[in-house]
């Protein structure tokens, strides 16, 4: 058998594979470097940037649940001016494309953060987390709203030229009414799913076991259904998707993109894991090779229903 290619392209980013990091649990690839090689796997995407670092959520914020993890960290950051300053420099030697996710409480930061953005050549795009509260508008989450999610993915397209991605939160009634909302006010791409809502109790003590009460679930109690919301949202939209939610090994990868996921994102599997993206990868390529598919770009969206 040729050479098989696992290459695909979003919203105009080149991957060598089709696997990603996962916001939040990647850090900003340095922290990885030790474990893996960074250019053994499609993209890198670096946790939730704000305008200003912010501290994140009271401890204990981790908690391990059967078949996952709440966290409530709270997008703890260093803040849009120490990435450029600090983080940036390391990303530059890396021949990865480095995907920067951010995020605002308000409108007006969402578009200032893309402007920023928009000015650091090493950045190849923008993954725009809507799982946050509008501090301005009662605190409702831009992504539980179809109205308030075009606005964020507007203003970010109108202050950015680079491909813009948006993240959707998993915690709405239908989620193609979002994602068809998004699509429409710009997005090249479409990213899901952010973690699910959840919360563990302490028993003995009579009390919740995060400071923060409620956390995002991850990890592969979410699989079934971050599947469900990808085939879904597959049929609604026409751009690139990228499936997240309880990936721990490469059959898990290729149920998405059979689902129709163009590429994936690693997470919580880092935890247990630190160089599960690039096992991933490489069982993914193992596995085309094993059952004579030459290109990756063939199971996309290849279920059978």
């Amino acid at each position: 058998m040729g050479k098989i290619n696992t290459s695909v392209e979003i919203a105009g980013i080149k991957l060598r594979n089709p696997v990603m990091t996962a916001s939040g649990t990647f850090g900003y690839g340095s922290e990885f470097s030790g474990y893996m090689n960074l250019e053994s796997i499609g993209a890198i995407v670096t946790k939730g940037l704000s305008l200003h670092p912010k501290a994140g959520n009271s401890t204990p914020r981790i908690f391990e649940t059967p078949g996952g993890m709440l966290n409530a960290i709270g997008l703890q950051n260093v803040g849009i001016d120490a990435f450029i300053q600090d983080k940036v420099p390391f990303l530059r030697t890396i021949n990865t494309p480095v995907i920067v996710n951010l995020y605002g409480n308000s409108l007006e930061e969402y578009g200032e953060l893309a402007a920023r953005i928009d000015t650091v050549p090493e950045v190849a795009g923008i993954e725009v987390n809507i799982s946050c509260p509008n501090v301005k508008h009662g605190g409702i989450v831009f992504g539980t709203d179809p109205k308030a999610a075009a606005a964020v993915t507007s203003l970010v397209r109108k202050n950015s030229k680079k491909p813009i991605i948006v993240k959707l939160s998993p915690n709405v009634t239908d989620v193609t009414v979002i994602a068809k909302a998004c699509v429409d006010a710009g997005a090249d791409s479409l990213s899901l799913i952010n973690t699910i809502t959840g919360m563990a109790i302490d028993l003995k003590n009579h009390r919740p076991v995060l400071a923060n009460v409620t956390g995002g679930l991850s990890g592969p109690a979410i699989k079934p259904i971050a599947l469900r919301m990808v085939w879904q949202v597959a049929k609604a939209v026409k751009v690139p998707l990228i499936g997240i939610g309880g990936i721990m090994n490469a059959t898990d990868a290729l149920e998405f993109i059979l689902a129709g996921a163009t590429a994936i994102q690693v997470g919580t599997a880092s935890f247990l894991n630190p160089s599960a993206a690039e096992d991933i990868a490489k069982g993914i390529e193992i596995w085309l090779s094993e059952n004579g598919v030459k290109d990756i770009r063939e199971l996309i969206g290849a279920l059978k229903v």
